[in-house]
């Protein structure tokens, strides 16, 4: 069934919303055509809620919703080998969209997880078909769902301040220019001071922050220092001094000053250093005007 392609759901169109509160238009991805089948069922005898796309692999999924108008995904958690990170990348495609992940059994650390990625609804697949309907009208009006025991993890998690209990974090090696910039935010350095440093650039530090993030499960810079100080992550590590030469970015005013005027003085004029990179361009002064 792997090349069964997106497809419309069956009762759509079937009838409309009879009052019972707004239509709540739900995708189906799921890897069982049976379950999807089932949930089709459930859903047709109820007047506000509507199928109206479905996929059973995790490309699919991710087509489908930006392929249909949804108000909610229920998700299986099997369709990725990663279903955090799938959750993650199917808010960003649709950040609209509210996420119901369906687990194969309760699991503490998944729905932590998950929870702190954004779902919005996390349930296990023996739910009963009442409390799944619920599920669906609770979460499409903007309120969280969980089971039980999963509201009891959430709730101890939250007590210690964070969305993963203690002593759950999994130990992770951090690559050496991993180190090197997480040490600089240990010191309270922000990403351009971190860029000037370890010579790269802001949007660089950013995309190594969110991956030491991911491998930490952490949220911000602040768990991210507290995290590292406490678990000793980065001790015996220095940051890098400030290079003694810094490069000029070509948009920077130390570079337009070039272009003064021919009344400038020539003190003033030596006064703009050229860059330090020997692969940069170098700007060849303007001639003066006889």
């Amino acid at each position: 069934m792997a090349g069964t392609s997106i497809s419309v759901g069956e009762n759509h169109g079937v009838h409309g919303n009879s009052g019972t509160g707004p239509l709540i238009r739900v995708i189906l991805a799921d890897t069982q055509a049976i379950f999807r089948a089932g949930l089709r069922k459930i859903f047709a005898l109820e007047d506000d809620i509507r199928v109206v796309g479905q996929a059973e692999t995790l490309p699919q999924t991710q087509s489908a919703v930006t392929k249909f108008s949804a108000d909610v995904l229920i998700f299986e958690s099997a369709l990725a080998p990663n279903p955090v990170e799938a959750v993650t990348e199917l808010l960003r495609q649709a950040p609209q969209l509210k996420i119901v992940v369906v687990t194969p059994a309760s699991d503490e650390q998944l729905t932590l997880d998950l929870f702190r990625r954004g779902a919005h609804g996390i349930l296990s697949r023996e739910v009963e078909p009442e409390l799944l309907v619920d599920c669906l009208r609770k979460v499409a009006g903007g309120e969280p769902w969980l089971e039980n025991q999963a509201i009891h993890w959430v709730m101890e998690a939250y007590r210690g301040h964070n969305l993963r209990p203690s002593g759950a974090r999994p130990k992770v090696q951090l690559t050496p220019k991993e180190t090197l910039i997480v040490s600089c935010v240990t010191q309270g350095m922000k990403n351009k001071e971190i860029a000037i440093r370890v010579g790269t650039t802001e949007q660089v530090v950013k995309n190594y922050l969110r991956k030491v993030y991911d491998k930490l499960g952490v949220a911000d810079r602040l768990e991210l220092a507290l995290y590292c100080l406490s678990h000793h992550v980065v001790d015996g590590v220095k940051p890098p001094p400030i290079p003694t030469a810094t490069i000029v970015p070509p948009n920077s005013d130390a570079t337009n000053a070039s272009a003064a005027t021919a009344g400038a003085s020539a003190a003033a004029a030596s006064s703009v250093s050229a860059p330090s990179n020997s692969d940069a361009p170098v700007v060849p002064p303007s001639p003066k005007l006889s």
